[in-house]
């Protein structure tokens, strides 16, 4: 990790939300802070996925599908099942009552990223974030040093690179016991004498196979279980109850579509 005092070389490759992160630095980041703006979540109101990590499962589950990337190495929240929009952002820019906030979300608008050489990760801000800028009511810095408010983001980044890396090592666990599937989800719409009409497919997506799962070895549970994986993949499992009710608030304005699948 880079001082947050010092430069660090530029950075290459992009990262979902970040406009122009550059790694923090007192010389050229020593007069910006954060600022209280209209609408705090505007910078994620059209994003339907983000990535979430392992731990957040049990939470997540509680209020949105999680869902896993087509490559199988990335869990997902899905927050629409229609691209471009966030149906848990509000009218006013601000993120639904009681509704979990992924952590990829929270961290912005710092990030780690790696160095050219990759041995490296340098704390980055977005400078171009809406609530960055002069005059701010939370400095970066203050006396030369980092403020509270920047050295508590650094140590939240600190936890979600180990909550990242956790998830890499579930995600191979998973894979190596092939329970994932393609999974697709439907949705009954009602014609207007009362009937119900012909099921159309809403969204395809990866998902654990509960079919699989539970067809595997004692043995292969087991190791499910001293890893630690078995609580998360319940709560994915939970979590895909959510689907009807995401699936009721993206088709009030719109006809449905075939979205989740292309995250």
């Amino acid at each position: 990790m880079s001082d947050a005092q010092t430069g660090a070389p530029a950075l290459t490759g992009n990262v979902l939300l970040y406009k122009n992160p550059e790694p923090l630095s007192l010389e050229a980041h020593n007069k910006l802070g954060l600022k209280n703006i209209e609408r705090p979540f505007g910078f994620v109101e059209t994003t339907h996925v983000v990535p979430l990590t392992v731990q957040e499962f049990g939470m997540a589950a509680t209020s949105l599908p999680i869902i896993f990337a087509p490559d199988r190495k990335t869990p997902l929240a899905v927050l629409s099942a229609r691209s471009g929009e966030n149906l848990y952002v509000d009218t006013t820019g601000n993120w639904e009552l009681d509704g979990y906030i992924p952590a990829f979300i929270r961290r912005y608008p710092f990030v780690f990223a790696a160095d050219q050489q990759g041995d490296n990760f340098v704390v980055c801000i977005d400078t171009q974030a809406e609530m960055i800028g002069e005059n701010p009511d939370l400095p970066l810095f203050e006396n030369g040093q980092p403020t509270a408010y920047t050295n508590n983001a650094m140590e939240f980044l600190q936890d979600f690179e180990r909550q990242r890396r956790a998830t890499e090592e579930f995600m191979e666990v998973i894979t190596s016991m092939d329970i994932l599937e393609e999974k697709s989800v439907t949705f009954t719409p009602t014609n207007p004498d009362g009937s119900q009409g012909e099921p159309v497919k809403v969204a395809d997506y990866i998902g654990v196979s509960e079919e699989k799962l539970n067809a595997l070895p004692a043995a292969k549970l087991l190791e499910l279980k001293q890893k630690g994986c078995l609580g998360a993949i319940y709560a994915h499992l939970v979590s895909l109850l959510h689907w009807q009710k995401l699936i009721q608030r993206t088709l009030r304005n719109a006809p449905p579509e075939v979205v989740a699948g292309n995250a």
